[in-house]
C-alpha cells in the first residue's frame, strides 16, 4: 500500500538530512575539525541572530530553514535593543568556548555566510534592512550605502 503524503518517519529523516546538510556546510566553510563542532558552533550563532530578527521576516527565515534550525530560531525571545555587529560577535564569543573575537568572528560568519547562500535573496535583503549595519560583512555581503 503506498500512500502520496509524507509519513512523519520520512518527514523526521528528511528534516535530519536537511540539517546535517546545513552543518556540514558550516563546518567546510568554518574548516571545523568535526560536524559536532560545526553544529554547537551554528546552534550558538543561530540563537544569537534569533532574538534579533522579527515579525515577518522572523517567520519567512524560520520556513527557510531544516526545522531544527527553525526551531533554534524561534524559541528566541525578540532583543529589546538589537546589538551592533560588533557587539553580536562578542555576545557569540561570550558563549563559545576559548573564543576570541577574531575566532568568534570567524565562527559567527562562517554560519552567516552559508545561511546567506540558503535564503531567497529578497529575505535576506530584508533581514539585513532590519538589522543594524556591519552585518552584511557577517553574512558574506558588501554593505551597501545608498547614494547622497
Amino acid at each position: 500500500m503506498s500512500t502520496r503524503s509524507e509519513t512523519a518517519d520520512q518527514r523526521n529523516q528528511r528534516n535530519q538530512r536537511k540539517w546535517r546538510e546545513l552543518t556540514e556546510k558550516v563546518q567546510e566553510a568554518g574548516q571545523y575539525t568535526t560536524r559536532a563542532e560545526a553544529e554547537r558552533v551554528t546552534r550558538i550563532v543561530l540563537s544569537a541572530l534569533g532574538g534579533h530578527v522579527t515579525g515577518d521576516e522572523r517567520v519567512d527565515l524560520v520556513r527557510a530553514l531544516p526545522e531544527e534550525a527553525a526551531r533554534v530560531i524561534a524559541s528566541q525571545i525578540p532583543v529589546t535593543r538589537p546589538l551592533t555587529a560588533p557587539e553580536f560577535v562578542d555576545a557569540a564569543a561570550a558563549r563559545i568556548d576559548g573564543s576570541t573575537p577574531a575566532t568568534a568572528r570567524w565562527d559567527v560568519s562562517s554560519v552567516l555566510s552559508v545561511l546567506s547562500d540558503l535564503l531567497d535573496q529578497d529575505l535576506l535583503t530584508r533581514i539585513l534592512d532590519q538589522l543594524p549595519p556591519g552585518y552584511a560583512l557577517l553574512f558574506g555581503k558588501a554593505e551597501l550605502t545608498p547614494a547622497r
